[in-house]
């Protein structure tokens, strides 16, 4: 039974980013083992939709893979009364690079040649490009078929950020929540776009490892600059993810990344998932029972079990700030 101090009863409902889904439903499970008195919801419905959510009041906290923009902020406004709304870092991860290509593992691609094979300027498996960072490699002569997210998404602007950081001569397109490279297929939910690689010979898609470890995806090992490619794992995550700086304002907690990155053993391609909560004018029906939940997810004992199911806990410092914030939410 976790050690969580719990309160008699309440209901929090939560929605927004897919790539915390999985962690979400372990840590809801093992919350509400020890108080089953609280009610907990969370609707993994992309990014964009948890922030659109919240601004409407429909929930007490939105979960995105990307801060709110100065925009998203003062529309939360109406629904933080007195207040704003805050941004509570919670967990990080690789977003992996999985693809379908049969007898082929190992596959090595940079950022330039990424950022052409998600714009459809690499159309085949056998491309030169490909075969030179794979060069002892035997590459199929196969149309190569990209898959990007069909909704707004913090998994799609970690990845635009990544390629127009680490690729800017190869992607031209500004690092939002929404797909801009031209062609390929789109799903919605690293759910759907995860089981649309797994079903189609020659796709390559993005989306959180513990998708690929579920499924049994291939993924891209990434060739930084580094002495050797980097392999999306929890540990080549937190390498890259402890670099980050607190950017955020007053007790707002957003983190910048860096992108860029060629530090050994350091995956570049990470997100970050941040909890948007009120940091006062919370409903009082919900608001002791979600200092309750977000104190578990943040504490030493919710952190700690996130590498188990391919995520990345934050730095510990990081994650103490959360909790003193959390302590404070009224």
């Amino acid at each position: 039974m976790p050690d969580v101090e719990c309160v008699d009863a309440g209901q929090v409902r939560g929605s927004g980013s897919t790539a915390q889904q999985n962690a979400m439903k372990r840590w809801m499970e093992q919350y509400q083992q020890a108080c089953p008195g609280v009610q907990l919801v969370y609707d993994p419905l992309g990014s964009g939709a948890g922030v659109a959510q919240f601004q409407r009041g429909a929930t007490a906290f939105g979960g995105t893979d990307e801060a709110l923009s100065d925009e998203d902020r003062v529309l939360t406004e109406d629904v933080c009364p007195g207040g704003q709304a805050l941004d509570l870092p919670m967990l990080g991860g690789p977003v992996a690079v999985g693809y379908n290509v049969p007898g082929l593992t190992g596959l090595v691609l940079d950022a330039p040649t990424l950022a052409r094979i998600f714009d459809t300027r690499i159309t085949r498996w056998n491309d030169p490009a490909i075969q030179r960072l794979n060069p002892k490699a035997k590459l199929p002569d196969l149309a190569i078929s990209p898959v990007h997210r069909a909704d707004d998404s913090g998994t799609t602007q970690n990845l635009n950020a990544y390629l127009k950081a680490a690729a800017k001569d190869s992607w031209p397109y500004p690092a939002d929540k929404k797909w801009h490279g031209r062609g390929g297929h789109s799903a919605p939910g690293s759910d759907a776009v995860s089981t649309t690689v797994t079903r189609t010979d020659g796709a390559i898609g993005y989306f959180e490892l513990s998708f690929a470890a579920e499924r049994k995806i291939d993924t891209v090992l990434v060739d930084t600059g580094a002495s050797r490619p980097v392999a999306p794992s929890t540990e080549s995550a937190s390498a890259g993810i402890a670099e980050a700086k607190v950017v955020g304002e007053g007790r707002d907690l957003t983190l910048r990344l860096d992108y860029k990155t060629s530090a050994e053993g350091a995956y570049p391609i990470v997100l970050v998932t941040y909890e948007i909560v009120c940091d006062t004018g919370n409903e009082p029906e919900s608001l002791p029972a979600l200092r309750s939940f977000l104190t578990f997810t943040a504490s030493e004992e919710g952190q700690a079990q996130l590498h188990s199911i391919h995520y990345a806990p934050l730095p510990a410092e990081v994650a103490a700030q959360v909790r003193e914030v959390v302590a404070t939410l009224s």
